[in-house]
């Protein structure tokens, strides 16, 4: 009996190890599972906010510095009307804007970003003074702005340049950020690195006051 005992207990032994290794590899797939599921989440919540914003030309979404959005306001002294900011991205310019008595508008293509900037400018209390709308830039016309704010990169520049001699009035100023536009010359330029901004008064790279001079001497004549 002592013998038979013993046996039995040694063919008992591998099973109970046994046992406990299914245990453990059941806990592993669970913990990678969560793993990834956890992953997948964060991918599905992120991707939105770092996948272009733009479909011509790829834009990612960069914040824009507590810098940058200085220079864009000194940029602004003195302006009035309407603000636009093209390509938006979490509303921090439009806000800023808004805070300083503009009625500004933001335009984005990735709707992540543009319901995240309504919830900023409600948190911030200017929601009332703020609008965001999730469009193609190439789609929209910015002929009824005052002011324009552009975040781009340089690929889009040029065109983006013709757009807006196209579509807006003289009395118009844009406000490029990172990158200047190539063909026209700044009225007035600060910052330093990625914070530098560029403001164009449209009035001088059309000529504009040229024109209202020529036309002024003609009917004096």
């Amino acid at each position: 009996p002592g013998a038979m005992s013993q046996a039995l207990a040694a063919k008992e032994v591998p099973q109970e190890q046994g046992e406990g290794g299914s245990r453990r590899s059941g806990w592993g797939l669970l913990v990678t599972a969560g793993v990834g599921g956890t992953l997948v989440a964060l991918y599905a919540v992120a991707t939105p906010f770092v996948t272009p914003a733009l479909r011509k030309v790829c834009l990612p979404f960069v914040p824009a510095t507590a810098a940058q959005i200085q220079n864009v306001l000194k940029m602004l002294e003195n302006r009035s009307g309407s603000l636009v900011d093209i390509g938006s991205g979490d509303g921090r310019i439009v806000i800023a804007a808004a805070k300083k008595g503009f009625q500004a508008v933001g335009y984005e293509l990735n709707p992540w970003l543009v319901w995240y900037s309504r919830y900023r400018a409600w948190r911030d209390g200017v929601h009332q003074n703020t609008k965001f709308y999730i469009s193609d830039l190439w789609k929209v016309s910015f002929s009824h702005y005052r002011n324009v704010v552009v975040f781009g990169v340089p690929q889009m520049m040029p065109q983006l340049e013709k757009k807006l001699e196209e579509e807006l009035e003289c009395n118009a100023r844009i406000i490029a950020c990172r990158f200047p536009f190539p063909c026209w010359i700044p009225d007035r330029t600060t910052g330093e690195g990625i914070d530098t901004v560029w403001a164009y008064d449209l009035k001088h790279s059309r000529g504009c006051e040229t024109k209202s001079l020529e036309i002024t001497s003609e009917t004096e004549s």
